[in-house]
């Protein structure tokens, strides 16, 4: 019985510090426009039945929205601070997912690998061939830039598309093993 090759990886930022300072801060300024939206919903009913003119209740209600809705986009946008992506390789076959704060899952899409047209890393000479060309849709999947960055070429209902994706030595190994002859290029 033959095994699976079988690799899954994670990648994470190196640097998690400015990382996790922006995602407190996100959080502190959440809390802080919830409550200041609360107060202004207070100040609009006292206006409200103090009977004030429309332009001081209007302006409350502008209030309100805005840090209301400051409150609700710092609510659902927070965790896109904390960004990974997840690459699950399988007998050639490769699986793409984005992970927000190690709670929301968004599947990114699953290749195979010999559909691939061309292949390899980033800082060789292929990829400005293939990344200059008009029309090309391009993925960044990865989160740290100094890493060993590597590029699937592909075209896809007549949609030329370039992905590129942070790799391991061991994940470049498997690739490479399961690539169409030529595709994988160096220059």
């Amino acid at each position: 019985m033959a095994m699976d090759n079988f690799l899954e990886e994670v990648a994470t930022k190196k640097s998690r510090g400015a990382e996790t300072a922006i995602y407190v801060f996100a959080n502190i300024m959440m809390v802080m426009c919830g409550l200041w939206a609360f107060l202004e919903l207070q100040t609009l009913m006292a206006v409200i039945g103090a009977g004030a003119g429309a332009a001081e209740i209007i302006y409350h209600i502008v209030m309100l929205a805005i840090t209301a809705g400051l409150a609700v986009l710092l609510f659902l946008n927070r965790d896109k601070v904390r960004t990974e992506y997840e690459y699950t390789f399988t007998n050639g076959q490769m699986d793409f997912a984005q992970v927000f704060n190690n709670k929301k899952r968004k599947n990114l899409g699953t290749m195979n690998i010999k559909n691939v047209e061309a292949m390899g890393l980033v800082n060789s000479g292929s990829f400005n061939r293939y990344i200059n060309m008009p029309g090309i849709k391009r993925s960044n999947w990865f989160v740290n830039r100094d890493a060993q960055l590597f590029y699937f070429y592909f075209s896809k209902d007549s949609v030329k598309r370039i992905i590129i994706i942070e790799v391991s030595e061991e994940m470049l190994g498997l690739i490479k093993r399961y690539a169409a002859q030529g595709a994988y290029q160096v220059n």
